[in-house]
């Protein structure tokens, strides 16, 4: 059996990318925007529900910024954000320079407390600001509490930016994530569900606010013969040959959900008779995660950086769960709203190798660093 690095989830050649990449190559089409990104938005559309628009765009974290925008976020504006996330999804804030709000996560999905979030704007509106969005993350694949996160947001009227970068194929009560708030967020990053290699998409709830955000990806150009612009823009349309990859992918997406559900099964397994160690699983029906990396909770710190240094040593990748947004240096002065959730998730919390194409041998090489670390 060979040494190689198993890695915590690397993407996979679906075998049809090449057929899209050479039609843009051949059609010189090689720069943003182009034909395959309008068939990879219609892919995308055609996914969701009926209503649902979708802008292609260079990543998620793009997506995300365009969102605060197109809400009209300004400076010293108040966003909430999940603080149990990656950099990704409260940075954007910072780039309008915005005050980011932090709210702890709830123990069961690990994703935003609705107690905390609804103590949070109501303090914020007591000092005098009411927020103007909330970005609610679905950490992992798992989704949040969609109906009790939803139904704060609609009594203190505020947005609801769905940041769904790591649950593409994830549901809940049946419908796809991605589609429940203001706005939803993709991510087609190299460690994905699937990739365009880079990339994300903008969901939105009508053509005309899709058209905007296209305007704003595209440098803000106005409708003129020449190059006139009145609002500021940016440079984030999804490049043409990465389209070509994403609709090479769109072909294998149910293939790669499979996978790493099968991959969380295995897990279940492993673990079954290993008392000291939880996997993070659905907490019911109404939840289904595409299990994007498959997660544990051990029961100190110090164990699961034994048990992190052991896989390493193994040469298999392991990593902690995301630090949370208020103990990074970058956010640590925002005000945050919660207890030690996330924070103890963190310490104790390790993502396992989790990707579509885990084969077999991998499988037996992690079960017997499990094995013989317990």
């Amino acid at each position: 059996m060979n040494n190689n690095r198993i890695y915590l989830s690397l993407s996979q050649e679906s075998g049809f990318e090449q057929e899209y990449i050479q039609k843009a190559l051949k059609s010189n089409w090689i720069t943003s925007g182009g034909p395959n990104v309008d068939e990879f938005e219609n892919e995308l559309q055609n996914y969701f529900d009926k209503g649902k628009f979708v802008a292609a765009l260079n990543s998620g974290t793009s997506a995300i910024h365009l969102a605060l925008l197109l809400l009209g976020v300004k400076e010293d504006d108040e966003v909430i954000s999940q603080s149990m996330t990656f950099a990704a999804s409260a940075n954007p804030i910072l780039y309008q320079k915005a005050i980011p709000i932090l709210v702890d996560s709830e123990p069961e999905t690990w994703n935003i407390c609705p107690e905390y979030l609804d103590i949070a704007i109501k303090d914020r509106i007591q000092k005098g600001k009411k927020p103007k969005a909330i970005i609610a993350v679905h950490l992992y694949g798992m989704p949040y509490k969609v109906d009790e996160v939803h139904a704060i947001a609609e009594k203190y009227e505020i947005p609801i930016i769905e940041d769904s970068a790591e649950a593409f194929g994830s549901s809940y009560k049946g419908k796809k994530c991605g589609q429940f708030g203001t706005f939803g967020i993709i991510s087609f990053n190299g460690n994905k569900i699937i990739t365009a290699s880079s990339g994300g998409a903008l969901i939105a709830n009508s053509q005309k606010t899709k058209d905007k955000a296209i305007f704003y990806a595209t440098q803000s150009k106005d409708n003129a013969a020449h190059y006139q612009h009145s609002e500021l823009g940016y440079n984030y349309r999804m490049s043409n040959i990465c389209a070509g990859i994403g609709l090479g992918q769109m072909k294998v997406l149910e293939n790669n959900i499979s996978a790493r559900r099968n991959n969380h099964l295995f897990y279940k397994e492993v673990f079954k008779e290993i008392k000291n160690v939880k996997l993070f699983d659905n907490s019911n029906e109404d939840f289904f995660s595409n299990y994007w990396l498959s997660t544990i909770l051990l029961d100190t710190q110090e164990e699961r950086e034994k048990l992190r240094i052991t896989f390493d040593k193994a040469n298999v990748e392991s990593r902690p769960l995301w630090k949370p947004m208020h103990l990074q240096p970058l956010f640590e002065n925002y005000p945050y709203y919660g207890n030690k959730v996330s924070q103890e998730l963190f310490e104790k919390g390790l993502c396992l190798p989790s990707g579509s194409n885990l084969k077999n041998e991998d499988k037996i090489r992690i079960k017997e660093v499990i094995f013989s670390f317990f």
